[in-house]
């Protein structure tokens, strides 16, 4: 069982002991903390934050845990309840609120919760917030409010209608193409709220919806994270039904991939990819993504005359260079579409609009779509961290073993050789050392990962 504490908020299974696991203690003592820092940003009568949850089991718990706190601390609550990671981004700008929480662990099983913290503008907390609040989280000096300064809650459940409304009216959504093109679509909303978003925006757009795990009990039915060894029953619905494609979310809706008519996985980092492709044609522009991250970006963004930056890993980090770049668009390779001309954060939303429509303006079938862009094979590995294991001492003598190479170390350790690359980082949500590799072969990607595992074995 662990609880991790980290400058993105607060991550843990449920249950166990104090400080230990994410229990309830630990919840109120992180969200007085999150909420002294909304207090500390600026001096006004009335502050409120928006909270809004994925569908685990814990999740109203945990909600009714942090949304007292914030009441006891004299701060007003917006509940949207069940929601996606989006929808609470877009509500903090849409309530000008001082702040929101997302209650989700993301692809995390279900044993694991979080409070993922925004700020103002509905974006993720930048390191220096992300540090005060971890500092706050230990000061025992905080005070709550008295009797007639508490908070109150006001409950909106309307506002995945509101984003998607928001997504409807961009220039780039079009509505009656995707009408016109008669798709049908599989939905697996891994039993969250992406099975009650996803087709609610298929419908507005005219698609013909087949849903798979749609019901937002909590209960996954397969590990959560959307890659192809846990999609086989996607794979098989859609070829059942005849669908022109499959599309799957992770449980807070934030990342985004496609299976195509043959039920084979159009690739979770062709998702930022395929979207690019469809903006960068109608607009010349910058993109970025971030270090662990396909080459194929770079390429199809150089294709259309454009520049391609990467920044390390973190949707934060993500962000921060493409308002530097002023980039058309951007995200992560894990499926995560950013398209600031709605807002500054992962949706899987209006990535399922842009892509439907690029599809329905290319008329071509997902499987020939996938076969335009630039061939490259990943592997996602990873090492369970133990004790003993020195991360940085491990991740030191790789650097120095390949000096010679194309080496970044803004994230971790990337090694860029001419025909791959390697990137090997500690993960900011789990216990382990990320290793992903890229190939102009599955074969030689695998390998790649393997030898480097094996190479980092040896040095514990």
């Amino acid at each position: 069982m662990t609880l991790i504490k980290s400058i993105s908020g607060i991550r843990g299974t449920i249950g166990g002991r104090i400080g230990e696991n994410l229990t309830p203690l630990d919840i109120v003592k992180f969200s007085t903390a999150y909420a002294q820092w909304v207090k500390n940003q600026k001096q006004t009568e009335n502050y409120k934050v928006v909270i809004g949850r994925d569908a685990r089991i814990s999740g109203s718990m945990v909600q009714q845990l942090v949304m007292n706190t914030l009441v006891g601390m004299g701060i007003d609550v917006v509940d949207l309840g069940l929601s996606t990671t989006p929808t609470v981004e877009v509500a903090v700008s849409m309530e000008k609120a001082d702040g929101g929480i997302i209650l989700t662990a993301s692809h995390n099983p279900k044993q694991w919760n979080a409070l993922k913290l925004l700020n103002h503008k509905g974006e993720f907390l930048n390191a220096k917030d992300g540090e005060e609040i971890l500092q706050l989280s230990e000061n025992t000096t905080i005070e709550y409010a008295e009797i007639d300064d508490l908070g109150k809650i006001v409950q909106k459940d309307d506002y995945i209608e509101k984003h998607i409304d928001e997504i409807l009216k961009l220039k780039w959504v079009d509505i009656e193409k995707i009408k016109s093109a008669n798709f049908k679509v599989v939905v697996d909303g891994v039993n969250s709220t992406g099975g009650i978003a996803i087709p609610q925006l298929l419908k507005e757009l005219g698609v013909e919806v087949v849903e798979l795990y749609c019901e937002p009990n909590g209960h996954f039915p397969h590990d959560p994270e959307p890659l192809e060894k846990n999609l086989k029953d996607l794979f098989a619905k859609v070829i059942e039904t005849k669908a022109d494609l499959g599309i799957v979310v992770d449980p807070d809706v934030d990342r985004l991939a496609f299976v195509d008519e043959k039920g084979k996985m159009f690739g979770e980092e062709y998702t930022l990819v395929s979207v690019a492709d469809y903006l960068l044609g109608k607009q010349k522009g910058n993109t970025v993504s971030n270090l662990s991250s396909s080459r194929a970006l770079r390429d199809i963004t150089e294709k259309h005359g454009g520049k391609y930056q990467a920044s390390a890993v973190g949707e934060v980090n993500v962000v921060e260079l493409m308002k530097k770049t002023n980039a058309l668009i951007g995200g992560e390779g894990n499926g995560g579409i950013i398209f600031p001309e709605l807002h500054y954060g992962r949706d899987s939303l209006v990535g399922t609009a842009l892509f439907l429509t690029h599809l329905a303006e290319k008329g071509k079938t997902v499987s020939e779509l996938r076969e335009e862009y630039p061939s490259y094979y990943m592997s996602k590995s990873k090492i369970e961290l133990t004790p003993e294991m020195e991360v940085d001492e491990i991740l030191e003598k790789m650097q120095e073993k390949y000096a010679s190479e194309d080496i970044s170390t803004v994230d971790g350790v990337k090694i860029d050789f001419p025909e791959n690359w390697v990137h090997l980082r500690k993960s900011n949500t789990e216990p382990i050392i990320r290793i992903y590799t890229e190939a102009k072969s599955q074969q030689a990607a695998d390998d790649l990962a393997n030898r480097f595992i094996e190479e980092m074995k040896a040095l514990f």
